[in-house]
């Protein structure tokens, strides 16, 4: 009997370490201290997302042609296109810094665009890849700009075409500004709406002509500098 009132007596003094919650120790003078086992862990600072976006591009098409054609230069001069809506979209990875700083690297679509008459056909899609900079402020806006390269691949189809390469690959610096806005929808997922304004140089095409005597000429096409203004959507993750 005295053993089990004594294993009982042993139990109550002990239970209420064995019991209490792992956010409670034990201290000398019979009392408590509070510590606490947080959840989240602080993020690393790496984050990943995607964009939609809706672009409104500005450019001037200059046309020119061998000078045994000079005669037709007056049915070649140019053509200017202004706010010509185009749809495109992104991925980016980056990273914050300096808390205030993130340093992003997008690689995106601006879209594409095709103009065509009774003689010939142009289009034009723009890929590129841009390196940015952005300050956040505390109330979700934040100020932006990069640098990059824009890969224009052009297109010309046109009736008396002497069925060369009608294609073109090229390669123009460019450059953005931004302003946008964030809001954190969770601890991860953070909504990402930007406006920017960006600028690439032009890019050069030529392509072969025959006349109706078979004799072989040339046709040129000299883009200006393209300039997009562009609003996007997007949804980053935060890690």
């Amino acid at each position: 009997m005295k053993k089990l009132v004594s294993l009982f007596v042993l139990l109550g003094l002990t239970a209420p370490a064995v019991a209490a919650p792992s956010y409670l120790t034990r201290t000398g003078d019979g009392g408590y201290r509070v510590t606490y086992d947080y959840t989240d862990k602080a993020k690393t600072g790496w984050y990943v997302g995607g964009r939609a976006e809706l672009g409104f591009w500005n450019w001037e098409n200059k046309y020119s042609v061998d000078s045994d054609l000079t005669g037709t230069n007056e049915n070649f001069n140019a053509d200017k296109y202004s706010f010509e809506p185009v749809f495109g979209g992104s991925i980016f990875g980056g990273r914050r810094f300096s808390y205030f700083w993130r340093a992003e690297l997008e690689a995106g679509y601006l879209g594409y665009f095709e103009d065509a008459d009774a003689a010939a056909k142009f289009t034009m899609q723009i890929p590129y890849l841009m390196a940015n900079l952005y300050y956040d402020f505390t109330n979700g806006l934040y100020i932006g700009a990069g640098v990059g390269a824009a890969m224009p691949i052009t297109t010309i189809d046109m009736v008396y075409s002497d069925g060369g390469d009608r294609r073109e690959y090229g390669v123009a610096a460019m450059g953005g500004l931004m302003l946008g806005w964030s809001y954190e929808l969770d601890y991860n997922l953070v909504l990402d709406l930007r406006y920017r304004f960006a600028m690439m140089s032009g890019i050069d095409q030529r392509i072969g002509m025959s006349d109706d005597a078979n004799a072989s000429h040339w046709f040129q096409n000299d883009i200006d500098f393209i300039m997009d203004n562009s609003i996007s959507i997007g949804i980053r993750y935060e890690f």
